[in-house]
């Protein structure tokens, strides 16, 4: 097996799908509870890891958070919603109530500068930004990125709608991209 996909699962109700959209690839993939030991992500040697989303706040004590390790194999990462929330907070970043709740269809403006967004988009606005349909479920967004990270993609309601690490392989975005809702 030569593409191993790890998700670690922090309760999201999307999760089954993220496993899904990668199998729909032809790429191994499995899905654990967030809370494994470090010694089972090393044996477990994955290509990749994605972090779900889920229910819970970074700014409550005692929520989920990502074991060290996954951001210390130097594989890449990717943070979905509340992955991407508990990401940036493990890192540095700053995540607070969000002024607005966003739920539903939303339309952000992505940048094309990263490996992330390069060949998507599903239109362009008048002043030559790329657009795409999301998904978006939550509560809280991430007010301050981490040291290293770039804003990649925003919305009106969030400014910081995705992130990319200028040198790590780590990605975060806020919206869903595993439901039939973000084409």
């Amino acid at each position: 097996m030569h593409q191993k996909i790890l998700i670690l699962d922090f309760g999201s109700q999307y999760t089954q799908l993220i496993a899904r959209r990668i199998r729909e690839t032809n790429v191994y993939c499995e899905l654990h509870p967030y809370d494994v030991s470090a010694e089972f992500i090393t044996a477990f040697a994955p290509k990749g890891i994605i972090l779900s989303g889920g229910p819970a706040s970074v700014n409550v004590e005692e929520t989920p958070r990502a074991p060290q390790i996954v951001f210390e194999l130097n594989v890449p990462v990717l943070g979905i919603c509340y992955g991407m929330q508990t990401m940036a907070a493990q890192l540095g970043g700053v995540v607070e109530n969000a002024k607005i709740r966003e739920f539903g269809y939303a339309e952000i403006e992505t940048s094309r500068d990263g490996l992330l967004f390069r060949e998507i988009g599903d239109r362009a606005n008048t002043k030559g930004g790329h657009l795409l349909d999301v998904w978006m479920s939550h509560g809280d967004s991430l007010t301050k990125i981490p040291d290293g990270f770039e804003i990649i993609a925003h919305t009106d309601n969030a400014p910081i709608c995705a992130i990319a690490h200028k040198e790590k392989k780590a990605w975060g975005v806020q919206f869903h991209p595993e439901v039939h809702h973000t084409a």
